[in-house]
């Protein structure tokens, strides 16, 4: 089971980015996906997460109207859109997928991918 991120780099201020992660091992198709970050000195926090339907999702608040997460079925993979980026967004992106949105939003993580860094200079 792996899941593979993608699309990370440096941006300036008011920039845009497009994360991609791309599940494989297994059928991910009922499971849901979202992604993570975490800055230095700070905890790991949610960003964003889809049902495994791509019908539901959820965002954090520092995040809403910015980022727009999305998924194909078909290709098992999930992107994160992330538009007007600023600083306080530089981090280390993760993919993660449990089984249900909600799992993903409490935190209870079945897998999780390798971190792609997000820089975003003022």
């Amino acid at each position: 089971v792996q899941l593979q991120a993608s699309g990370g780099g440096l941006v300036q201020a008011g920039g845009s980015l497009r994360l991609s992660c791309t599940a494989s091992g297994r059928a991910f198709s009922t499971y849901g996906m979202g992604w993570f970050r975490q800055a230095p000195g700070k905890e790991r926090e949610f960003v964003a997460a889809v049902s495994w339907t791509g019908s539901r999702t959820s965002y954090a608040d520092s995040v809403k109207g910015r980022f727009t997460i999305s998924r194909d079925i078909a290709k098992n993979t999930v992107s994160l859109q992330m538009n007007s980026l600023n600083p306080e967004d530089t981090a280390v992106y993760y993919c993660a997928s449990s089984p249900g949105i909600s799992a993903l939003i409490r935190g209870t993580i079945d897998y999780w991918g390798q971190g792609t860094q997000v820089t975003v200079s003022s």
